[in-house]
């Protein structure tokens, strides 16, 4: 299966990613993820702790040039580039999850994202999975990513909102475009919930109930805050929702 996270800044994606892929992996399931946020923190939340070995893709400028066949003074790219060798040396592993970060130019002349956004397409394209493996894929925040396509081929897109009129809307504009997109399977995860009040505000609000709700749990808070790992049992509640959400994926494959 192939999973892409999105919605506004600040909703937690990177979080119940996290969690998804630990709910993943002790289920028995080989699991990747890739993180492709400009700022990337998948690292910190998996519990990555030598990062200084892992080269984000973005930093190689002259591979994604050659990779995304733009010459200079031409405004395309090629749809096709080679990807086959970027696994294995792009890639960390650790408590059996591994991880992939795309990062980004960072610099003010760096230009737009489309180098990586087209490596990241034909990767994603190009990867056949066994109903074993997983690739999870927690994207920038907001509606970029979709206008270039760079998700069309994941299994299901999961919008994550918290119970605020910012979030609900960037939520439905996200909701949108992916349809546009033409990505079959869109569904919505509520985070940050604290009561019943929380979950029927995103259920009245957004084009759709959302299929689990994760709470706003003071463990959770507590790890992000002092850069230590997330571990699954860190809240049962959340613990309970990311079963929830890998049950729904799994009936959604397998029909």
């Amino acid at each position: 299966m192939k999973i892409a996270i999105a919605g506004k800044g600040g909703v937690g994606k990177t979080t119940i990613m996290a969690l998804l892929a630990r709910q993943l992996q002790q289920s028995g399931v080989e699991v990747l993820v890739i993180d492709a946020d400009p700022c990337p923190h998948m690292a910190q939340t998996l519990g990555f702790t030598d990062t200084s070995k892992l080269t984000p893709i973005a930093d190689m400028r002259s591979l994604l040039a050659e990779r995304a066949g733009k010459t200079e003074g031409s405004p395309y790219y090629n749809i096709n580039p080679e990807i086959n060798d970027l696994l294995a040396g792009f890639m960390l592993e650790a408590d059996g999850i591994k991880l992939m970060i795309l990062g980004a130019i960072q610099t003010a002349e760096g230009g737009c994202a489309c180098p990586e956004a087209t490596v990241l397409k034909r990767l994603l394209t190009k990867l056949l999975l066994g109903n074993n493996q997983a690739i999870l894929l927690d994207m920038e925040a907001g509606v970029e990513h979709l206008g270039r396509g760079t998700i069309a081929s994941v299994d299901e897109l999961f919008i994550v909102a918290i119970p605020s009129n910012s979030s609900v809307r960037t939520a439905t504009d996200i909701h949108k475009l992916a349809i546009e997109a033409g990505i079959k399977d869109i569904s919505f995860i509520g985070n940050l919930i604290e009561d019943d009040d929380d979950r029927q505000f995103l259920s009245e609000n957004l084009p759709q109930k959302p299929v689990a709700f994760f709470p706003n749990a003071r463990a959770i808070k507590k790890a992000e805050r002092q850069n230590q790992k997330l571990e699954l049992d860190a809240s049962r509640e959340a613990q309970e929702a990311a079963k929830q959400v890998i049950h729904y994926v799994n009936k959604i494959t397998h029909n």
